[in-house]
């Protein structure tokens, strides 16, 4: 069956959807995106990613272009038409066609791109199997609060990670403070017990699984810290693990080619993902109704 995707207003195969050569996404990276997960024809998180979508175009002076509603009406028919019972659902929206000038255009409609992609259902095992991170400077914008679509910063990230045999990267700030991953926040395990992620501020993006994560822990009586730590401290990490809509739990089993505790998943990380599974299959998601920054 041929991929289905959405373009402003039309269902279209997805070999022939495309868009405006002068539509500011392209030309400015002037927009935003958000992936949600699905798992079992569920949409996981699906207030806490609509409540971040509008954040981000807010911030940006992007109007939607359709309420939420009916947006996520069209993400439920896209999801439909490519028969996703597990997997994502990728949505962005720029602030449309016009002629190439830095300001803001006087009349402009924004632009709305939806897809969806299979995924295998979540797999545990794979999950906690374990994977190598190295860190590498944060050469991004400073409001990363913002799900901006200009990711080139990421991209070179990862591909450095993927060159030096790596699954992620961690990136760290000017005064070596890890913010998150290329698209992934980062946890750590301290050899006190302490779970540890960075607070929220424009300096990181609050994840939705992030935020899950922290609400299901919190059920458990599980504290969570919400600090910063260096690269230094993650090297001397009991465990460690990456989230996401994409990774869920995953294990972190050495950064820097440095082995973190011992070389497999730590015993609390197979918890929180224990956890995170049973939180997603009766909640769906984190009912956060706090600050993005």
């Amino acid at each position: 069956m041929a991929r289905i995707a959405y373009v402003n207003g039309r269902y279209l195969p997805h070999r022939q959807a495309m868009v405006h050569i002068e539509d500011r996404g392209y030309q400015f990276a002037d927009g935003v995106y958000e992936v949600i997960a699905i798992h079992k024809g569920r949409f996981l998180g699906e207030k806490g990613h609509m409540d971040r979508l509008e954040h981000s175009l807010n911030e940006l002076s992007i109007t939607a272009p359709l309420a939420r509603k009916p947006m996520m009406h069209i993400l439920r028919e896209v999801v439909r038409k490519n028969r996703v019972y597990h997997g994502l659902v990728y949505m962005q929206i720029t602030r449309g066609v016009a002629a190439r000038d830095h300001p803001f255009p006087a009349k402009c409609v924004s632009s709305m791109v939806v897809t969806a992609v299979k995924r295998p259902p979540i797999d545990k095992k794979q999950l906690l199997a374990g994977i190598s991170v190295i860190s590498t400077p944060d050469l991004r914008w400073k409001r990363r609060d913002i799900k901006s679509i200009s990711l080139l910063p990421n991209v070179l990230g990862k591909q450095k990670a993927i060159d030096e045999g790596s699954q992620e990267a961690w990136l760290f700030d000017e005064d070596g403070y890890v913010t998150e991953g290329t698209a992934t926040n980062a946890w750590i395990v301290t050899k006190e017990s302490e779970l540890i992620t960075r607070d929220i501020s424009e300096n990181i993006l609050n994840g939705i699984t992030r935020l899950a994560i922290i609400e299901a822990a919190k059920e458990k009586n599980i504290p969570v810290i919400e600090r910063r730590f260096t690269i230094a401290e993650a090297r001397k990490a009991r465990e460690a693990f990456i989230s996401s809509s994409n990774a869920h739990v995953k294990a972190v089993t050495c950064i820097d080619n440095e082995i973190i505790g011992e070389g497999q998943a730590g015993e609390l990380t197979v918890r929180l993902l224990d956890i995170y599974m049973d939180f997603i299959e009766k909640v769906g998601g984190p009912q956060y109704a706090g600050k993005w920054n």
